[in-house]
């Protein structure tokens, strides 16, 4: 009874449960679309109409940080919400057990539910995407602009493909129409003719608009296929459409490979750009051009294959999306010791956090076992792992560079040209004017692997 008394004693205010959490959700989702166009509000906006700090806000969704009743009233008033016994618990330090049991078993990922191997796109409907503010907002206000273009661009499995998804589903919300063509997907002999590759493009995306093609009757091979491409689009597609169209060229890294078939492509691109500044059909078009940089390291870093319109580089994870998707995976850290050890392996790099958190979740690994397991010799990352050593074995260069660089105890300044290239194939991070292996796993694993090699 006595160590009952202690525990009412010890309250550290109250947390949403996920029930409340999803109820919240939910009304400033609902608020977004018929107030504010559909355009996700910034922490600032929601501070400023719910009337507390943007810090306090912080607290309340990172669901490990108690506030008091006060705060969660004002947060369920605010849009119009009654705050109820059951959107809310008490924290405590005496009961964390039995609270971290309560969220374990009410995740957004019930353990009794097989969860697929972590291996593409986050799906539009899983509770598994962590939002990197500004940038999703950034996106959604830019296709709404006439003509806009968006280039997304990072290394591999940073989440590119996950960010359109949400891109695409937001612009049907406006009532655009939209499309999106994978260019990795062209045949090889469409890559050497660019007549070929032009009339490839234009019956993609007319069959996609569910438009008849009529290809033959439209081109007119005396001004050229790059003018008569332009115009097929202008005039067949562009004219007869009543809403904006979003067109996605996802994957044109492709194109780094064949230089000359490149630059007329984006060069192509570039004109579109020009045109929607005077031609109103044109700013019926919403371009979102795709691309990994891993194939930067062929290119001359003095000519950006593709620089005009909204630049978007995905980030790693933040510490506190880092404990957040852990959260979502029933891994509900109360501290900040694993999601430190985890980042000390692989820092915030998206698909290494998401691989490590579902072999946590689904296999009987702890995150130690699977740490050391990794730094030994490579655990789940081998394939990950051995991609990378692939493109150094391929650029001896660039290998006797990244060699240098996982022996120096602290990071060393490398030419620009060699920096470029190899962020561009995500194997470093910046820290002042000083260069370092992206992550201890890389140092480790490449320092093993050029140590074969002596």
């Amino acid at each position: 009874m006595e160590l009952k008394q202690n525990r009412t004693k010890r309250k550290r205010g109250v947390i949403l449960t996920p029930q409340g959490l999803k109820q919240l959700q939910e009304a400033i989702t609902s608020c977004e679309i018929a107030e504010n166009q559909g355009e996700r509000l910034t922490l600032e906006q929601l501070s400023h109409r719910i009337n507390i700090s943007p810090k306090t806000l912080s607290r309340l969704w990172s669901l490990s940080k108690g506030v008091d009743q006060k705060t969660l009233k004002l947060c369920f008033n605010a849009f119009n919400l009654e705050l109820q016994d059951e959107d809310y618990i008490f924290l405590q330090e005496e009961n964390e057990t039995e609270i971290l049991d309560f969220f374990e078993e009410n995740s957004p990922i019930s353990k009794k539910i097989p969860l697929s191997y972590p291996n593409g796109p986050v799906a539009l409907d899983s509770p598994l995407y962590i939002e990197r503010p500004p940038i999703e907002e950034q996106v959604y206000q830019e296709v709404t602009q006439p003509g806009c273009v968006i280039r997304i661009r990072s290394p591999r499995q940073m989440g590119k493909t996950s960010l359109v998804l949400r891109l695409l589903a937001f612009a049907k919300t406006q009532g655009y129409r939209t499309l999106k063509i994978k260019c990795d997907q062209l045949d090889e002999n469409y890559l050497s003719d660019l007549n070929k590759l032009l009339r490839c493009l234009c019956r993609q995306i007319a069959t996609e608009l569910g438009t008849d093609p009529n290809i033959d009757d439209k081109w007119d091979d005396e001004i050229g296929c790059k003018l008569s491409c332009s115009l097929y689009i202008q005039n067949y597609l562009l004219k007869q459409s009543h809403s904006p169209i979003v067109l996605v060229l996802s994957e044109v890294d492709r194109f780094f490979e064949y230089p000359h078939i490149g630059r007329e492509f984006f060069a192509l691109l570039r004109s579109w750009c020009d045109e929607a500044r005077q031609n109103h059909h044109w700013q019926k078009l919403r371009l979102v051009v795709v691309y990994s940089t891993e194939q930067y390291i062929s290119l001359d870093i003095n000519r950006s294959p593709f620089n005009i319109g909204l630049p978007i580089r995905l980030k790693e994870f933040t510490q506190e999306q880092v404990e957040e998707l852990a959260r979502r995976y029933g891994l509900y850290w109360t501290t900040r010791k694993e999601s430190s050890q985890l980042m000390s392996l692989v820092g915030g790099h998206p698909a290494l956090i998401q691989l490590a958190l579902f072999y946590v979740y689904s296999q009987p690994m702890t995150l130690k076992e699977l740490i050391a397991e990794a730094i030994a010799n490579g655990g789940i990352y081998r394939y990950h792992l051995w991609l990378h050593w692939v493109n150094l074995q391929a650029n001896p260069a660039l290998l006797q560079i990244y060699t240098e660089l996982v022996a120096a105890k602290q990071g060393i300044v490398l030419d620009p040209a060699d920096a470029y290239k190899l962020e561009s194939l995500g194997l470093i991070h910046f820290e002042g004017d000083r260069i370092l292996p992206r992550c201890e796993l890389y140092r480790t694993y490449f320092a093993k692997q050029l140590s074969k090699m002596v």
